[in-house]
């Protein structure tokens, strides 16, 4: 099993996957210091959770052995890269992508022939080499990405291993509607609160921005309608919920912009609109938003 990426997501995927019977996790990450912690002691996962994994982490995925499952969890800016370069030990693997946004599984079709969607809520946070904070849990979706699809016993083994590491997994015959559910909410929060420094609670109570994300929640739901994508969740009230539970919560797009790191904002909301221009569905707002939050990334004298 091989996960490319090894940042919160990655790490508590590596480390829950690890505890499944039978199963051997190879992660790849750059950050050498996250690596060298993990060979020396494992992968400690703290939090909601309380277990060192075995996990083999290395910097250079030409190192990693032929696997027959990967998960791709880098940012999307990365995606490309991270694939291309295990390409060789994934060509007959199914793999499944479980970042940010639409659009990654086609970048991962480029490299491999069989791949799956995957959308989650899990949270976490690395806060030292070697150790993954496992904040909040969630469920996980996957199914086959309808123009490379992953063969229905891989898909089902994935899931399989990642309930018996501890990790709710469904596999589900059309993973779009999970993923476009945590989309559409993210598209229609993650960027405001990136252009203001205001968490998801201030954005979402604040009269002005809450108009914004009626409007852009408005937008995706028009291109899901067109696109024949039901959505698992109204993304309404996925705004209450964040106020009544995540009032403090710094999206990862702002804590992107604090560091001045690009942001995903391409795979979040122009993803939305790439998908409303395929479908003939106008997307003013999103398109706003990308064009803002680019812009703010120009701004900046040097990026990370």
């Amino acid at each position: 099993m091989a996960v490319l990426g090894c940042g919160a997501i990655g790490s508590l995927y590596a480390a829950h996957l690890s505890r499944a019977d039978g199963v051997e996790v190879w992660a790849v990450d750059p950050w050498p210091e996250h690596m060298a912690a993990i060979r020396a002691g494992g992968l400690r996962v703290t939090g909601l959770a309380d277990f060192v994994a075995p996990v083999d982490a290395i910097t250079d995925a030409a190192d990693l052995p032929r696997c027959d499952l990967g998960i791709v969890a880098t940012k999307a800016l990365h995606t490309s890269a991270a694939v291309a370069a295990a390409a060789h030990a994934l060509k007959d693997a199914g793999v499944v992508s479980v970042q940010n946004g639409v659009g990654n599984e086609e970048i991962v079709a480029e490299h491999v022939p069989r791949v799956m969607r995957g959308t989650i809520v899990t949270a976490g946070a690395v806060p030292a080499p070697g150790v993954v904070r496992y904040d909040a849990p969630g469920d996980s979706w996957i199914g086959p990405f309808e123009p490379s699809p992953a063969r229905s016993d891989e898909i089902e083994l994935l899931a399989r291993l990642l309930n018996e590491g501890g990790l709710t997994t469904h596999a589900v015959a059309d993973a779009r509607g999970p993923q476009w559910t945590k989309v559409v909410f993210n598209a229609a929060t993650s960027p405001l609160s990136a252009l203001t420094g205001l968490t998801v609670g201030q954005v979402c109570t604040d009269p002005g921005l809450r108009t914004e994300v009626g409007r852009l929640i408005d937008e995706a739901l028009a291109v899901c309608a067109r696109a024949g994508i039901t959505l698992t969740r109204d993304p309404r009230d996925s705004v209450e919920e964040a106020i009544r539970e995540a009032y403090s919560h710094k999206p990862s797009m702002l804590q992107d912009v604090l560091v001045r790191r690009p942001t995903e904002i391409g795979v979040l909301n122009g993803g939305i609109a790439a998908e409303g221009r395929r479908v003939g569905v106008p997307t003013p707002a999103h398109d706003t938003m990308v064009a803002l939050v680019n812009g703010l990334q120009r701004s900046w004298p040097t990026q990370v």
